[in-house]
């Protein structure tokens, strides 16, 4: 079975950085992005995480205090909550209330599928998020319930919907900077995803005209092909021509607002990585002997002018306008 990182007919992603004479290596430390695990109450095709209700993968108390640690010593100016649901995790609470004492100002970004927020045992979510003024990015593929049911799961889209009317109602997707909520699209197979801008103003038009819902922005994302995505691809037996596309549609003008060159990307074990993807297919940041690094090892003043771990994967980053957790870059 051929790796996620390697594909035939398309040159390696670092001699296509090499031929245009560029070096792709961090900048400043910004956001750190912590996975809080892999539990997740939804399963979804395009999950490079490779989240579900099965996994046992999760942050523990311990961990969450010694990322807390770090944090109040460095205070990146964003703290972005991934997983899995994040909210699942039994600490989450905790170490957003513990963010919001120690550095009052933080960007605090949950990424939330929507659905958990009518989870039984769950229905505090929404509240909560409120009250500590964290930003929502939500995932919602399409505005149409046969893709998203499609793509997430059988009844996810209705799901999704009251999500969102709910955190309408608790004042987010309003317009009012203390309450951000922004919507997550991912394609629903092995292609690009349109125009960012344009694809915004039909979510906003089909959103509101048909269910009442507003929302700040919508995120385009491209899938990456790492883990269940890329599973999917073999099985579809489309992973090398997907490969393709990506090279073929390599974009120089990406690279310089990639989001690993100013995120550190933490695991929920606390291994440190220059982005999610790169977090799952296990290319963890190592020292000048070699030793691979926990974020308590890392001095991010530090981290400028370190070489990114790069694979093929990369492709999907830099292809068309670009993708990164705050959508396209150009």
């Amino acid at each position: 079975m051929l790796s996620p990182t390697v594909a035939p007919l398309i040159p390696s992603f670092a001699s296509t950085l090499a031929k245009h004479e560029v070096k792709l290596v961090r900048g400043e430390t910004k956001v750190l992005q912590l996975n809080l695990g892999k539990l997740c109450n939804i399963t979804c095709t395009h999950c490079h995480v490779n989240a579900g209700p099965g996994r046992k993968e999760i942050i523990t108390r311990e961990t969450v205090d010694q990322v807390l640690d770090w944090f109040d010593q460095h205070r990146p100016g964003t703290i972005d909550l991934t997983g899995g649901a994040p909210e699942m995790a039994p600490d989450f609470r905790h170490l957003v209330k513990r963010v919001r004492e120690i550095a009052p100002e933080t960007r605090i970004l949950d990424r939330c599928n929507l659905v958990i927020l009518n989870e039984p045992g769950f229905e505090w979510v929404g509240e909560f998020l409120r009250d500590q003024r964290v930003e929502i990015v939500a995932s919602m593929p399409c505005y149409s319930a046969e893709n998203v049911n499609a793509q997430r799961g059988d009844g996810v889209f209705d799901r999704s919907i009251a999500g969102l009317q709910e955190l309408n109602g608790l004042g987010f997707g309003k317009g009012d900077p203390s309450y951000p909520l922004n919507l997550v699209y991912n394609p629903g197979g092995a292609w690009l995803p349109p125009e960012q801008s344009g694809l915004q103003a039909d979510y906003k038009r089909e959103l509101k005209q048909h269910f009442d819902i507003t929302f700040d922005q919508l995120y385009a994302l491209t899938n990456l092909p790492v883990s269940r995505f890329a599973s999917f691809l073999r099985r579809e037996e489309s992973y090398d021509t997907y490969m393709e596309l990506l090279a073929n549609a390599f974009n120089l003008g990406t690279v310089e607002g990639l989001m690993c060159r100013d995120t550190l990307s933490v695991s929920w074990k606390g291994e440190v990585y220059d982005c999610d993807f790169n977090q799952m297919l296990q290319l963890q940041l190592k020292d000048d002997a070699g030793a691979k690094l926990d974020l308590w090892d890392v001095d991010p003043t530090k981290m400028a002018g370190r070489p990114i771990a790069l694979g093929n994967h990369c492709y999907g980053c830099t292809a068309g306008a670009g993708s990164s957790c705050g959508g396209t870059l150009v």
